[in-house]
């Protein structure tokens, strides 16, 4: 006999190779569900988290744009622009995408002591 009983055995069942198959990609989908987790969905929340930042720009910021330039927010122009001094009479316009980070954010003005003696 040229072919042994056991390998003439394995080959009657046909659906066993199905079951193999659905076991061979699950390690596919824990690599894709742990890539998920650890790479895109904190670079999301990130890039979420820069644009927020972005959009509360003001003036009076001290903002760091990609470049490195460090300067303070003069004027928030249309088209998303922004007008930065970053010496004494020296302005340059930044596009606010460039914008990698704000330094210190002013605070709303309010009342000062001179305005309340004033008043009384």
């Amino acid at each position: 006999m040229w072919i042994s009983p056991a390998f003439a055995q394995a080959a009657a069942t046909p659906t066993a190779g199905a079951g193999d198959f659905f076991v061979q990609l699950v390690p596919l989908f824990l690599i894709i569900g742990i890539m998920y987790f650890l790479v895109l969905r904190p670079q999301q929340q990130r890039v979420k988290a820069h644009q927020a930042l972005v959009a509360a720009v003001k003036r009076g910021d001290v903002v760091v744009t990609g470049g490195g330039i460090v300067g303070k927010v003069i004027k928030v122009l249309e088209n998303d622009e922004v007008l930065v001094e970053i010496a004494e009479d020296v302005r340059i316009r930044v596009v606010k995408a460039t914008i990698a980070d704000v330094r210190s954010k002013t605070e709303p003005a309010t009342a000062s002591k001179t305005d309340d003696d004033d008043k009384k």
